[in-house]
């Protein structure tokens, strides 16, 4: 337990629409963020995934798989959460492919869920190269990649890029398992465990006011969106805001549960 006020606190997100739409209430003063005075850091996730070991942040994005490897010192918060239905990532290549076995993929970081899903899915994609999420889709439209998995809006721009769906990875998951796709979580550092209870009622209410104040986040989640089109970051949004970000519930917690048998299982958790 800290002897550290549950006042100044880091709390650390990264700049896709969803985090920004959740928590631009709670950082801006839209909503009263009392008991604590929040100082927020947005970074690419897989650097918040990175920080994690080293214990960096407070409060913190974390993909589902990353949370799974540092849950001694970290704690998944109920609310916040990426995970639902038709949002998983998606490979895609510039051609169809029969196999990706030895293709050189693109993929958005080591600790991120999607290379968990990758290799989950289809074991042999070795060849690999982890690069920011943002140059995965140039990449495969210039030959510098044969493929790339894809995530955020990603998803809703490939076609753009000259890219074709090999896989969606989520509805993989779903037909696997009949369950959500557990993404992206907010996560506590254990040492602040007594506050979680503070820190989920405060991520609701953050929550609540983005959605029946859709509007009021608009310039704040632009200036910090990779993709500026209006109509893919609402598209991103809807998809990835959903009842689970409110509460995990029951649903989710299988989910979860089960994404850390499976890992646990192939040997790569």
């Amino acid at each position: 337990m800290s002897d550290k006020p549950f006042g100044d606190l880091d709390i650390a997100f990264s700049p896709c629409p969803n985090d920004t739409f959740i928590f631009h209430a709670l950082i801006t003063g839209a909503i009263d963020a009392a008991p604590i005075r929040p100082t927020p850091v947005i970074e690419d996730v897989e650097e918040l995934n990175s920080r994690a070991f080293a214990r960096t942040h407070e409060v913190t994005k974390l993909s589902f798989y990353t949370a799974m490897r540092v849950k001694e010192d970290y704690e998944i918060l109920d609310a916040g959460a990426a995970l639902g239905y038709g949002c998983g990532p998606l490979v895609v290549a510039n051609t169809r492919m029969k196999s990706l076995k030895d293709a050189r993929i693109a993929v958005p970081g080591r600790f991120t869920t999607a290379y968990l899903l990758l290799r989950l899915w289809q074991e042999g994609c070795e060849n690999v190269v982890f690069t920011r999420f943002d140059d995965i889709l140039p990449g495969v439209a210039e030959g510098r990649y044969d493929a790339g998995l894809i995530i955020h809006e990603g998803r809703f721009v490939y076609p753009a890029y000259n890219c074709v769906e090999i896989i969606d990875l989520g509805k993989w998951w779903e037909s696997e398992t009949g369950l959500p796709i557990p993404l992206g979580c907010i996560a506590l550092r254990r040492d602040l465990m007594e506050h979680k209870s503070a820190m989920e009622a405060l991520l609701r209410k953050s929550i609540e006011y983005a959605r029946e104040n859709p509007d009021a986040s608009k310039g704040f989640i632009a200036s910090h969106a990779q993709e500026m089109d209006d109509q893919v970051i609402r598209d991103h949004i809807a998809l990835y805001v959903n009842d689970f970000t409110l509460s995990l519930g029951l649903t989710g917690a299988r989910a979860i549960e089960a994404l850390e048998e499976r890992a646990l299982r192939r040997g790569v958790l």
